[in-house]
């Protein structure tokens, strides 16, 4: 993805587990009020820098989760410094300036800085380094890696969007890292040893001659063996969360940790975004309940702010606790510990976390100036002008619209397909194109379209793949898209703020089909929406057979949707869709909906468009 958007499916709910306590805080604390209620306070009242003779000891570790490629404060598809509406701001300069903030506070010596993954991708600067002038080519170090290694982070977990490029970039970035990179659940096709570091324990000197350990286990999402078949499948296997964790927790413990933390690129609340074949995709409360001796899990994955949440263990009664630090590095997360000695080592006695916000802070120069030649190589290369287009077309109405913009993506899919097909049994077949309204704010302005214009449009770093499917098949797929639309009967007014998101679907899980015409019916329920499903005017019968363009997430079971995942793949040449519409932009120059925009479906209530 150049940003990463998730699913409103990831909220914050219980996993059966007691909740203790539980504080969102809601754009996150600024950074002095952070500092004096968790750095002079600290955990329970502790102090952080004890007296001599004071016993107690307070240790804090800080968290980032879901960087996808923000090193600086900046927006490349607007080519303008980050804003929203909330003022967030992002990126590792941003982090950078907290964690001096914090260190500075606390002592060096009492702070850890950890990262629960999806770092390497997300934004055109790391896309520029993976695809356009890939690192495993030049050789050059990735921005992350060089941004990270600055700040000093003592370890790092691997996301599912590490993955994304292939092996043999992730394994170069992980060697030009200075910190341990880990993700004990990732183990060899062949044998069930780790793939990369399961965990690291990290010595902290705490004074009067003592030293605190701090263990770290690393957990990655089971997902990707789906999400990144085509890179994983016979060479890594991902296990389950909660039985990684039951396995590697007591060495940690056994190994002399008194502290055990837990960093997950998982969210809280139990969902599984890809049905019940893999192991549970958001287990990290799951862990807490399920596995003893651990007392803190830093996560990430859903994209939400969890400033501090409790979890009881049910084996031990123990109190866990979590904290996510949102994403793109608006917050970072601080968890404070207070320790006191027991033999041969230490015991917690409390616990808190807070998330702190970085628009409280300036960008960090030194990361600035750091990251200055590869933001600067970045931002040339998306403003290149490679169009024009006739008018100004945008994707503010396409979540509810059969809308142009959409419509360049469903027919430079279904062209390409179609060309890949000529001399195969398959070229006689319909092709049909697939795609969702990945942003709300795309646009194509009238004039000039550069690539950041059209990577704004599609923003994930998805290839093109070509299924066949059935006539019954291709309904069922569309009713089970269907669901994202809230039920309105007849007469009821229309309001487009809540007219969509139902049932938690996103928008990027609504997929828009092309080559055929339908309607969706908003006044019947879910299953029973798709009417006048027809062919070139002529009803779709259940046995005729289309082939359908279609991106490698969901052909790859990303969503759910029913039937793609076994389909049959006839058209796979790994194709990337983003750079497909840029060919295709460059090759025609100017775009004109007049040469592919077709309005082939709508919205209805018993036959009446709602628009």
């Amino acid at each position: 993805m150049f940003q990463c958007v998730r699913s409103a499916f990831e909220r914050l709910v219980g996993m059966g587990g007691v909740e203790i306590s539980r504080r969102q805080a809601v754009g996150g604390v600024g950074a002095a009020a952070a500092l004096a209620a968790a750095g002079w306070q600290g955990a329970a009242g502790a102090k952080p820098k004890p007296k001599p003779g004071d016993e107690s000891v307070t240790i804090t570790v800080m968290g980032t989760s879901d960087l996808h490629g923000c090193c600086l404060n900046w927006d490349y598809f607007k080519n303008a410094e980050f804003d929203n509406t909330a003022h967030d701001d992002i990126g590792l300069a941003k982090i950078s300036s907290l964690v001096k903030q914090i260190r500075a506070d606390r002592g060096r010596d009492r702070t850890l800085l950890f990262d629960s993954g999806d770092t390497i991708q997300g934004t055109p600067l790391a896309t520029y380094y993976a695809k356009v002038e890939p690192i495993t080519e030049t050789r050059v170090k990735h921005p992350m890696a060089r941004a990270m290694n600055a700040i000093g982070y003592d370890a790092v977990t691997l996301g599912n969007h590490e993955f994304n490029y292939g092996l043999p970039l992730l394994d170069l970035w992980i060697r030009q890292m200075d910190a341990p990179v880990l993700g004990a659940n990732a183990v060899r096709a062949s044998r069930d040893v780790p793939a990369y570091e399961p965990y690291v324990i990290k010595k902290m000197r705490v004074g009067h001659g003592r030293t605190v350990k701090v263990g770290v286990l690393g957990l990655t999402n089971p997902g990707v063996a789906i999400w990144d078949k085509t890179y994983v499948e016979g060479e890594l296997r991902f296990l389950d969360l909660v039985e990684t964790a039951r396995k590697w927790v007591p060495v940690l413990r056994a190994k002399g940790a008194d502290v055990v933390i837990v960093t997950a690129h998982a969210g809280d609340n139990g969902f599984s975004s890809y049905g019940g074949d893999l192991p549970v995709e958001n287990a990290s409360a799951m862990v807490a309940e399920q596995v003893p001796g651990i007392d803190a899990i830093l996560f990430g994955h859903s994209h939400q702010e969890v400033a501090q949440r409790f979890v009881l263990n049910k084996e031990t009664g123990a109190e866990v606790l979590l904290s996510e630090p949102s994403y793109w590095g608006r917050r970072l997360s601080v968890l404070d510990f207070t320790l006191v000695p027991k033999k041969g080592g230490w015991t917690v006695t409390a616990k808190s976390a807070i998330t702190v916000n970085s628009n409280t802070v300036a960008e960090d120069p030194a990361i600035v100036a750091l990251i200055k030649p590869q933001h600067d190589t970045t931002v040339a290369y998306v403003n290149q002008v490679v169009a024009t287009s006739v008018a100004e077309l945008s994707t503010a109405e396409s979540c509810y619209k059969d809308t142009p913009i959409l419509d360049f993506i469903q027919d430079v899919q279904a062209g390409t397909v179609k060309d890949g097909l000529a001399g195969t049994a398959y070229e006689a077949l319909p092709v049909l194109s697939i795609c969702a309204p990945f942003s709300r704010t795309a646009v194509f302005p009238a004039g000039d379209v550069s690539i950041r214009d059209i990577a704004g449009l599609y923003i994930f770093d998805n290839t093109l793949l070509g299924s066949v499917l059935t006539g019954a098949q291709v309904k069922a797929y569309l009713e089970y898209s269907a669901k994202y639309f809230t039920q309105l009967p007849v007469g009821a007014p229309v309001d487009v703020a809540t007219l969509t998101n139902a049932n938690g679907v996103p928008d990027y899980l609504y997929d828009q089909l092309s080559g055929v015409t339908y309607d969706i019916d908003i006044s019947q329920p879910t299953g029973s929406r798709i009417v006048n499903l027809a062919y070139e005017g002529v009803p779709v019968t259940a046995a005729q057979e289309f082939v359908v363009a279609v991106n490698n997430y969901r052909q790859s079971g990303g969503g759910g949707f029913p039937h793609i995942t076994t389909a049959p793949v006839v058209y796979n040449r790994q194709v990337e869709i983003r750079q497909a519409l840029i060919d295709r932009a460059s090759a025609v120059g100017v775009i004109d909906a007049a040469d592919f925009h077709v309005l082939n479906w709508k919205l209805v209530r018993a036959g009446v468009p709602v628009f």
